[in-house]
This record gives C-alpha cells, structure tokens and sequence, in this order.
C-alpha cells in the first residue's frame, strides 16, 4: 500500500511515523467518470460549466459514467460502520481522505441534510476532531482551519 503525502506527514507530526495505516477501499475518491482526467477548459469543451458545476456540488447527480455524492455516501458509510467505527470504539483513530469521501462522512456526523452538504466546503489540510460516546454518538465536534506558513526552501 502506497501512504499518502498528507497521511505520513500528519503521522510524523504526532510523532508517530512507524504506524502502519490501513487502507479503506471505502474512502476512495469519488469517481467523475468523463470528467476523470480533464481540466476545467477541458470539461467545459464537452459540457456547458454551470452542468460540470452541478455534477460536482450536487448530492444526486451524477457525471456521465460516474458516481454522485449520493453514491460516494453509500459507499463512505459502508466503510465508515465496517472499519472506522470498530477503529475508533478501539482508541484514537485517524481518518486522511479526499474531499467528497470527507464530505460524505461529514454529512453523516454532523447530521447534514442532502441540500446543506452541497454547499459544505471542506479546506484542504482542515481537520474535524470528534468525539464519540460509547453509543457512537457524536458528544463533540472541533474544526481546525489549516494555517499555512511559506517555506522558503531552507534557506
């Protein structure tokens, strides 16, 4: 299994590099079909932009040959009481994912209905911290917006 730049970086930030994460098939990214692989011009040849928009916000449409948000939720959740969940009942567990894997689960923690997930924005290198009670319950929520700082290349 190939570890991702944010996984292993967010480990040896806790001090922990030598944990081996597991892999959740469930947590892939969503699939755009045709629109995998193209840019915005590229989409917007083929497709008017306020369609490729909806595609990708909406919670029930879905690209042509792809998966919708409703789709990925399935998919997310599945994972989400399968692994994550027995995970997390365990102990500390963290969860590094793509944006519309992350807004699936968000949706289903924070109680979203399908039309305020379509305009959720999840920044990239944000964090959601969550506590769960014994039942699995949601007892806490804390987002943690990224602040970047510029690295000037060691010099």
């Amino acid at each position: 299994m190939r570890l991702s730049t944010s996984c292993a970086l967010a480990l040896e930030t806790l001090g922990q590099p030598e944990v081996r994460p597991r892999l959740c098939e469930a947590l892939v990214e969503r699939d755009y079909g045709e629109l995998s692989g193209l840019d915005r011009a590229q989409a917007c040849e083929r497709w008017p932009p306020d369609r490729i928009e909806r595609w990708r916000r909406s919670y029930a449409d879905a690209p042509p040959g792809g998966e919708s948000l409703r789709d990925t939720a399935a998919r997310v959740m599945l994972g989400y009481v399968r692994e994550i969940l027995p995970a997390a009942m365990n102990g500390t567990t963290l969860v590094v994912a793509h944006g519309n894997s992350l807004r699936a689960l968000v949706m289903a923690l924070d109680g979203l209905t399908p039309d305020a997930v379509e305009d959720l924005e999840l920044p990239t290198c944000a964090m959601r911290l969550y506590t769960l009670a014994p039942d699995t319950t949601v007892l806490s929520r804390t987002c943690l917006e990224p602040t970047l700082q510029a690295v000037d290349g060691g010099n």
